[in-house]
């Protein structure tokens, strides 16, 4: 089921952040995303609007919207690759006629699963944050 973000998530959302963070962009010293989850807490979720997928109760993964930026999309590691993240993305692109994201381009698995769902790509750029090369990928109905 997927349903929006309540106060009462942050732990469980910030968790799978964290964890898919650090596994989805090993090249990225852990410490860094680690330095983040304050930002994360304060800054970047409430700004958001947040969508999660429970399965029995539980948190497995959840996607950010600020405009029409995709902003996060994250599954517990040990759960991805079972179609949970796509459910996730096609309940984005229903509330929204345009997605915009950046991902690293290292992130290779990432960049195939978007442009499975439909993602082109637009530009890259160099995250300010790491120094490391986005790419800037667009999905429109």
């Amino acid at each position: 089921m997927i349903r929006g973000y309540r106060a009462a998530d942050i732990d469980q959302v910030l968790e799978i952040w964290l964890s898919a963070s650090i596994k989805a962009h090993h090249f990225i010293d852990s410490s860094f995303w680690t330095s983040k989850v304050s930002e994360m807490r304060e800054v970047y979720i409430p700004a958001s609007e947040t969508f999660l997928y429970e399965v029995e109760g539980e948190v497995v993964g959840f996607y950010s919207l600020y405009e029409n930026n995709l902003a996060a999309i994250f599954i517990v590691p040990g759960l991805q690759g079972k179609g949970l993240g796509s459910d996730l993305i096609d309940d984005a692109k229903n509330r929204r006629e345009r997605l915009q994201l950046a991902v690293y381009k290292e992130n290779t698995p990432s960049i195939e699963f978007y442009g499975k769902h439909g993602f082109t790509l637009l530009g890259e750029q160099i995250d300010e944050h790491t120094g490391h090369s986005e790419l800037i990928m667009e999905y429109s109905s």
